[in-house]
């Protein structure tokens, strides 16, 4: 996951090129707070070629129609959006719903067409309860660190979303990727 601002596009494609070289990447979530349109699509069109060219998914965070503008991989959305993404985005682009902690609103999304739901890492009784019954890929999101992980895993979490600990770590983001794919290992 993205850090909330990214300045300088260009510069932070570096430390994502470091990140996604440490070990398996899954998807790199955009998640720019209180960006306008133009700073959106800059990030994109600078960050989208590094993942796609490793195979990682581009999702973009909360606005399924610049997903599609920009030829993004997928969206994530909050529950009340999901049918509206699925729409707007197609059959062939990810959706990704954030679910507070409801078990009801968790099984909505997933009926309405999502292709993952994020739960907040602290709630590992609805990790564990989601991954026990239902075959949609579920993702602890929320302050995810090195150090919480561990029972992340354990509950049973198919992807952890991380974002500082990744960008911000000691000895830089390929050797924090490294870190965390050894505890999936």
């Amino acid at each position: 996951m993205s850090p909330d601002r990214i300045d300088h596009p260009a510069l932070f494609a570096a430390d994502l090129r470091a990140a996604l070289d440490g070990g398996d990447v899954a998807a790199f979530l955009l998640r720019l707070k209180d960006a306008d349109d133009g700073t959106i699509a800059r990030a994109a069109d600078t960050l989208r070629p590094v993942c796609q060219q490793r195979d990682v998914a581009f999702v973009l965070a909360d606005r399924p129609d610049l997903a599609v503008k920009l030829d993004c991989d997928g969206v994530e959305v909050g529950v009340e959006a999901c049918a509206d993404a699925r729409r707007i985005v197609g059959p062939d682009r990810q959706v990704g719903v954030v679910c507070p902690s409801s078990r009801h609103l968790a099984m909505e999304a997933a009926e309405a067409g999502a292709d993952y739901v994020a739960f907040a890492a602290a709630d590992l009784d609805l990790i564990e309860w989601w991954s026990g019954l239902f075959e949609v890929p579920c993702v602890a999101t929320g302050n995810v660190t090195i150090d919480t992980a561990r029972p992340l895993i354990a509950a049973g979490a198919d992807f952890l979303a991380i974002g500082n600990d990744v960008w911000e770590h000691k000895d830089g983001p390929q050797a924090a990727v490294r870190a965390f794919n050894a505890l999936l290992s």
